[in-house]
């Protein structure tokens, strides 16, 4: 393997946050799967009703990436390698 990491992935995840009031620090650990590329961060669970719900946050470039696919993006070609 040439140690480059395409995806990182878990079936939990550790919250930390601080208190605004007292300043206390909590940690939780919680059973959220999270997978992340350089395109995207997917955070998924369940709700109370047991069905699954997930939260998506796209970086810069799975923005670019998505306006591409959906037809949105620049009517070019980024690499200059293709022609009409």
């Amino acid at each position: 393997m040439d140690g480059k990491v395409f995806a990182i992935s878990a079936k939990e995840v550790t919250v930390e946050v601080v208190d605004e009031a007292t300043g206390q620090l909590y940690r939780r650990t919680l059973p959220i799967d999270y997978y992340e590329t350089a395109n995207a961060l997917v955070l998924r669970g369940e709700n109370l009703d047991g069905s699954i719900s997930q939260l998506v946050f796209y970086s810069a470039r799975g923005m670019q990436r998505m306006q591409d696919l959906t037809g949105k993006g620049p009517d070019e070609d980024p690499c200059g390698s293709h022609s009409r």
